[in-house]
């Protein structure tokens, strides 16, 4: 797992340098022929004066030809430079999602999930935009203003000259809506950013939302979103909604000049009719890019803005990052932890704690809520960012090991297991590289015998194919319990770290998960983080935590006969057990 070199937007177009050659040679076809016609026309006019027809009827299909031609070239052109947006796009969507993977918890508390959504579907979209349509029309431009003026020269200096004096107006009107459409772009896409988050918000707790009956409430605070991205999108729409028609105001300005000084030469027989009709054909050829130079600068400012927001995720320093020279992994399953420190926002988690479990041993890790026992089995497989020399594994510092090894060694079942709107099987065998292999089918059935759960997936109507519904909404509490654990065994990981299994289950569900805990820890090392003293009794041994510090060791047993927490917690609970069974 490597950490992405941060890149400029030319980093990306360069790997496409030979279709962006291809492409900007078929845009330069395209306006050679295109410039051809009205010099054609220009001899085709002053034959028709002349009276020689022939000579206009060949002038006629000598167009046509050229037409004909130039739109294969047009298309060819646009077909290659379009596909270059596409293929940046794919590759800016891969490398977003690689960078992702590595960012920590300290990133996604930062940045909203409904902001990473609208950075990775409408801002890389305008970067599409800008490398591809923005690309192709920009240097398409520089082809028609080159090539027009050129000619337009050739023709008559003079009369070119007076066609541009509309020009320096063009340049400060263009600088400035460059300025507004950069400014109000950027608005804009954070509003988009904004109203997603709020809609997947929404859509996440709808459940929530309905039972508490506060849609009323989630309708205003969308309203309130919604119509701030309206605003900023009307401001945008607005500035390029005056751009378009202030644009076609400045090239009309030149198109009288042209006509009014223009008419005068051809009276005084400094210019032919021909020259005439073919100076205002090139001049008619300016007018859609000098028009489409506004849009061109909208697409340019907003792939600008958005590339600048994809870029923050891209260049945030990821908390967990790979040893310079890392280490190989024994796989044998002994866990060291020694003087743990962990500080989270300032605030001191995990005060020096020590454990240190054999391979195939088993240990458990009490305590109440808020005492740091999700912490401490988060970073055993460096989920979080462990601190140097605290945490060893086969007496190798976690910190030093290759960590995708590392985290197939140490398999880790969160506390509140996540499920993808799939089915069973395909949540279980997730971490397998070929879910589809017929392999798979049965290391399935066996992760999940083993942790107790093969037989209600068989009972139901599909099986291993059920689809669980988003989360798992389809499964009870104990059901995606059992499943997340199959699949941490899945991949029969050599050290077994459980984050509360027990959370949120009833009393026979409870039961069927301590059995399953006994197969799971057959063979490996089970790091059991809980609360619930009947799960810590199978271990074999047990650390309390109180305060991120281990205020008591040693067995069930021992624990249980004293009269610290652990005795205390023991207590409670069997007295709750005996009002439950009254």
């Amino acid at each position: 797992m490597t950490v992405p070199t941060p890149k400029s937007l030319f980093a990306y177009l360069r790997p496409h340098r030979r279709s962006l050659v291809s492409g900007v040679f078929l845009l330069l076809v395209t306006n050679g022929l295109d410039k051809a016609i009205p010099w054609l026309l220009q001899y085709a006019v002053d034959s028709l004066r002349e009276g020689r027809l022939a000579d206009v009827g060949r002038y006629a299909i000598w167009v046509i030809a050229i037409a004909a031609v130039m739109w294969f070239f047009r298309s060819a052109s646009r077909i290659v430079m379009f596909n270059v947006g596409r293929d940046v796009e794919y590759e800016l969507r891969n490398e977003l999602l690689g960078r992702l993977h590595l960012l920590g918890g300290a990133f996604f508390r930062r940045m909203p999930t409904g902001d990473i959504m609208s950075r990775a579907t409408n801002d890389l979209t305008q970067v599409r935009l800008l490398t591809g349509f923005g690309t192709m029309h920009s240097v398409n431009t520089v082809f028609a203003f080159g090539g027009a003026l050129a000619l337009m020269l050739t023709i008559s200096p003079t009369l070119t000259l007076w066609a541009l004096s509309p020009m320096p107006i063009f340049v400060v009107s263009t600088r400035w809506f460059a300025k507004q459409m950069y400014g109000r772009s950027r608005d804009a896409q954070e509003a988009l950013a904004a109203l997603a988050d709020r809609a997947q918000e929404n859509l996440s707790g709808i459940r929530l939302v309905r039972a508490y009956a506060i849609e009323d409430h989630a309708e205003k605070i969308f309203d309130e979103a919604n119509e701030r991205a309206l605003h900023h999108n009307m401001r945008l729409v607005i500035i390029r909604g005056v751009m378009w028609p202030v644009m076609m105001a400045l090239s009309s300005i030149g198109t009288l000049v042209v006509i009014w000084v223009g008419g005068s030469m051809v009276v005084r027989d400094e210019l032919t009719i021909g020259q005439f009709a073919a100076f205002n054909a090139y001049l008619a050829q300016l007018i859609w890019p000098t028009m489409a130079l506004g849009f061109i600068l909208s697409v340019l400012q907003r792939g600008r803005v958005s590339y600048k927001r994809v870029r923050e995720i891209l260049d945030a320093e990821p908390e967990i990052v790979e040893a310079a020279e890392p280490l190989p992994v024994s796989g044998e399953g002994a866990v060291s932890i020694r003087g743990l420190r962990y500080e989270y926002d300032g605030r001191e988690v995990l005060a020096g704690v020590d454990a240190e479990v054999p391979a195939g041993g088993s240990l458990a890790v009490v305590g109440r809520t808020g005492s740091g026992k999700s912490t401490l089995a988060a970073l055993l497989p460096r989920l979080l960012p462990t601190p140097p020399g605290a945490v060893h594994l086969d007496g190798a510092d976690v910190t030093e090991v290759e960590l995708a090894p590392l985290r197939k060694t140490i398999g880790y079942a969160q506390q509140e297991p996540f499920l993808f709107s799939s089915t069973i099987a395909r949540n279980i065998a997730f971490a397998l590289d070929d879910p589809e292999d017929p392999n798979t089918e049965e290391q399935v059935r066996r992760a999940a015998s083993e942790a107790a759960i093969l037989e209600e997936i068989e009972g139901l109507p599909d099986g291993f194919d059920t689809v669980v519904g988003e989360r798992g909404v389809q499964l009870s509490g104990g059901q995606k319990q059992r499943i997340s654990l199959a699949r941490a065994l899945l991949n029969e990981p050599a050290v077994l770290v459980l984050d509360d299994p027990l959370s949120a289950v009833d009393a026979r569900t409870e039961a069927t998960i301590l059995r399953a805990l006994d197969r799971a820890g057959e063979g490996r090392t089970l790091i059991l983080v809980t609360n619930r003293i009947a799960a810590a009794a199978r271990t074999d041994q047990v650390v309390v935590l109180e305060g991120g510090k281990v205020v008591e060791r040693g067995t069930h047993a021992e624990l249980k006969a004293g009269d610290g927490l652990y005795a205390r917690l023991a207590q409670r609970q069997a007295l709750e057990e005996e009002l439950s069974g009254l």
